[in-house]
């Protein structure tokens, strides 16, 4: 029922002035965004969308909303989407140090005293929660919005294959052994969970309670263990990645209530 207004969005976003740029990734890709400006001097917001999808179809929407919050926009494609290079997707393993190239980048491009704000959808999410709780996290980064994402790669994981029937304590090992032969990541190796018990910057979390794909508990225990200033949204009737086309208006509050005029242009 909502397509027609993010195909809207992606009409309406394509037709905003926007300018190219690219980095290099750790381990030698080239990945690429989009810079959609508010004004020169507004917050921006890093954008990462979720598993096998791209930053127009997941966060044009986003663009809107930031705009509204009269901040800038940096819209990212993911390693192996569009046209940012890349085989292999590690559920936010990589994808975080990805992140935190993008904030050094930011910091860069648009002066030392920028402001960012993290956010990311479903696997997006999972990618910024990851990054923010790095120890190496520029001091530019100011608040993170984390929506529907999930407690850990091995757990999303899990409940997918459970969904899907097929005996999870025979298979995870060797998809646990296979990510490390063939895609050279581990899938243990950090969780959002476990970045979330260290975060130092507020995390506005957002989940859809008729989330099938990603269960809502996930940002609940995410959002337990958080030990900054935070805030919790469930929406009902919202499913998988939709709490904002089903609530523009209430989502919107939320944010300008939680990082108030400070970090927001306008209403």
């Amino acid at each position: 029922p909502y397509h027609p207004l993010m195909k809207k969005w992606i009409l309406e976003t394509r037709k905003l002035p926007y300018k190219n740029y690219y980095i290099k990734s750790h381990d030698g890709l080239t990945l690429r965004a989009k810079y959609f400006e508010f004004s020169p001097n507004a917050v921006t917001e890093n954008m990462f969308h979720g598993y096998k999808s791209t930053a127009e179809h997941n966060l044009s929407g986003g663009v809107q909303r930031c705009f509204a919050l009269g901040r800038n926009v940096l819209l990212v494609d993911q390693r192996t989407s569009c046209e940012s290079e890349g085989s292999v997707i590690s559920f936010g393993i990589n994808e975080h140090r990805d992140c935190l190239a993008w904030i050094d980048f930011a910091v860069k491009q648009f002066g030392s005293d920028v402001k960012i704000v993290l956010t990311g959808i479903s696997m997006g999410a999972a990618t910024v929660m990851i990054a923010a709780g790095s120890d190496n996290l520029p001091s530019n980064v100011v608040g993170v919005v984390a929506d529907c994402g999930y407690t850990s790669a091995e757990e999303i994981i899990k409940k997918c294959a459970k969904d899907q029937h097929y005996p999870v304590k025979l298979i995870y090992p060797f998809i646990k052994l296979g990510a490390k032969i063939f895609g050279h990541f581990n899938l243990e190796e950090y969780s959002p969970l476990e970045a979330m018990e260290t975060c130092k910057v507020p995390v506005i979390f957002f989940h859809g309670e008729d989330d099938d794909f990603v269960p809502c508990d996930m940002s609940r225990e995410v959002f337990g263990v958080c030990p900054t200033r935070k805030k919790l949204v469930t929406m009902p009737n919202a499913g998988h990645g939709l709490c904002y086309p089903v609530d523009p208006e209430g989502y919107l509050q939320a944010l300008w209530d939680f990082f108030g005029p400070e970090l927001s242009a306008k209403k």
